[in-house]
């Protein structure tokens, strides 16, 4: 590779990274991995790109490439594999100074996807037909340093070879440049097709126990007896021996007829997060407020972390009421056994790529605020084996343990007997490969799916054998609580 590769352009302070976003939402699959919890310690970076040179899909068995303009070709393999073998086959020495993405593979790993690690039944509807796994290979990206306040714009020439590298790293650069100078008012989203097709739908019901439900139309995949009735049901099976917790969630359903981009501003204005993202995927876009790091490896050294939550509380009314809750919550002997549980799966998951002996949990029932809810929050740490990298590492812990429950695989089939529809992108990750070997990747909750004019969106929580199916419903309500008042808040701004 041609040494002054990549091209780096120092960009200074810009504006805010959703204004300079806004900017770009006409190009094909727009990424923007947004930092907007900066206050947050897991908030160092943000990245926007889009026109990947490449971008790969899969569907259960069948994997698809894209290449520019040109039509969906099936290809061997899974969509991890495919979407893999753009990259460099070494890693490419990272630029020091600069963030972590420097261009690479980037979007999302649905849920559903683990089904091809895993023999795995599907749930009885996939009304959304959303593909398991969609990545691209951003060959340039734009990266804010939120630690020091300043952004860089980086350009790879990626996939080219040779001097044809250089060449395209340049005019790539020069479309990023004039892009910047351009109003966001004046840009209107693009559309790139992310579906062939949609399923039968899944019966929804209205939501009564939420207040303005009906202003926004709001329906969920159960009914709150229904509900009530399938914790039970997992309880059942922790009696049983068959598992000792499992993650059960209810999808939520809205109509949002303006800009998914206008709703994600919202969102993120509202519920500021560590690991927010937006993706314009075309007719699917997906907005993202994940307080929740899945997966990080560091260039150097390979080091691992992942940062599980398990333990809610919502926010309280005044700050004593609100302290009051947070302590409750960091003392509760059922949340912190529900963490253990879970921490102790993911040094598992970890131990089957990391170098003996590294495995460790630096952090133990961490409490965190974030703007609607109280979390616990642990720390897992462990060092890669020599040889191994970010696509062995996702393989080994696909999907987070914390949103199946444990023991992994027989939670996710307890989980597709009694959840109504696929997940889709949600309790998947989003996030990036660099080409340097970096990776840094969410669990994604607190997430809309915006297809159709329609928003979905899922909230659940870890039942274990004491568990109140009141207490869980509701919690699964306060979970959802910041993106429903965000519904509520668009509404009322348009009256």
């Amino acid at each position: 590779m041609n040494n002054r590769l990549p091209l780096v352009e120092a960009l200074g302070v810009t504006a805010d990274p959703a204004e300079i976003c806004a900017r770009f939402l006409d190009l094909p699959y727009v990424l923007f991995l947004d930092s907007a919890a900066t206050q947050h310690a897991d908030a160092a970076y943000s990245f926007l790109s889009a026109d990947p040179a490449a971008v790969v899909r899969s569907k259960g068995a069948v994997t698809e490439i894209q290449r520019g303009a040109t039509g969906w070709i099936k290809v061997p393999g899974d969509g991890l594999a495919a979407a893999r073998a753009l990259l460099p086959t070494d890693p490419l020495d990272p630029v020091s100074g600069l963030p972590p993405f420097q261009a690479g593979l980037a979007g999302y790993i649905g849920y559903d996807w683990g089904a091809v690690l895993e023999q795995l039944p599907r749930p009885r509807y996939d009304d959304l037909a959303l593909p398991d796994l969609m990545l691209g290979l951003y060959d340039w990206v734009i990266a804010w340093d939120h630690r020091v306040g300043t952004a860089s714009l980086i350009s790879s020439g990626l996939p080219e070879l040779d001097g044809a590298r250089e060449r395209r790293a340049r005019e790539r650069m020069d479309m990023v440049r004039e892009r910047l100078g351009r109003r966001a008012g004046s840009i209107t989203a693009g559309h790139s097709g992310s579906r062939d097709k949609v399923g039968e739908p899944a019966p929804s019901y209205p939501v009564p126990s939420i207040h303005d439900a009906e202003r926004i139309g709001l329906r969920s995949t159960f009914t709150r007896t229904g509900y009530l009735d399938a914790v039970g049901r997992v309880r059942e099976y922790i009696l049983a021996g068959d598992i000792f917790q499992a993650n059960l969630s209810q999808r939520f359903q809205s109509h949002w007829s303006d800009s998914p981009y206008e709703l994600y501003q919202r969102l993120r204005r509202r519920n500021p997060a560590p690991f927010a993202a937006y993706l314009g995927f075309g007719d699917l876009a997906v907005l993202s407020a994940s307080p929740e790091r899945f997966l990080r490896l560091d260039q150097d050294g390979g080091q691992i972390e992942t940062r599980p939550i398990k333990g809610t509380r919502p926010r309280g009314l005044g700050p004593m009421h609100d302290a009051a809750l947070g302590r409750a919550l960091a003392e509760s002997q059922k949340d912190r056994a529900e963490n253990v549980m879970i921490v102790d799966l993911l040094r598992n998951d970890l131990s089957r790529v990391c170098r003996a002996g590294t495995v460790r949990v630096p952090e133990l029932f961490a409490l965190e605020h974030h703007p609607t809810v109280h979390h616990l929050v642990s720390t897992v740490v462990g060092e890669i084996e020599p040889g191994k990298g970010a696509v062995e590492l996702i393989r080994a812990t696909f999907p987070g343990g914390s949103i199946t429950g444990a023991p992994k695989v027989r939670a996710m089939e307890i989980i597709a007997e009694l959840e109504p529809t696929q997940r889709g992108v949600y309790c998947g990750s989003i996030g990036y490969i660099s080409t340097t070997g970096a990776m840094d990747t969410s669990i994604v909750i607190r997430t809309y799916v915006s297809v159709d004019r329609q928003v979905y969106f899922q909230a659940g929580g870890g039942i274990v054998a004491d568990s109140d199916p009141e207490l869980e419903y509701s919690e699964t309500l306060d979970k959802a609580r910041g993106l429903i008042e965000t519904l509520v808040e668009g509404l009322e701004s348009k009256v």
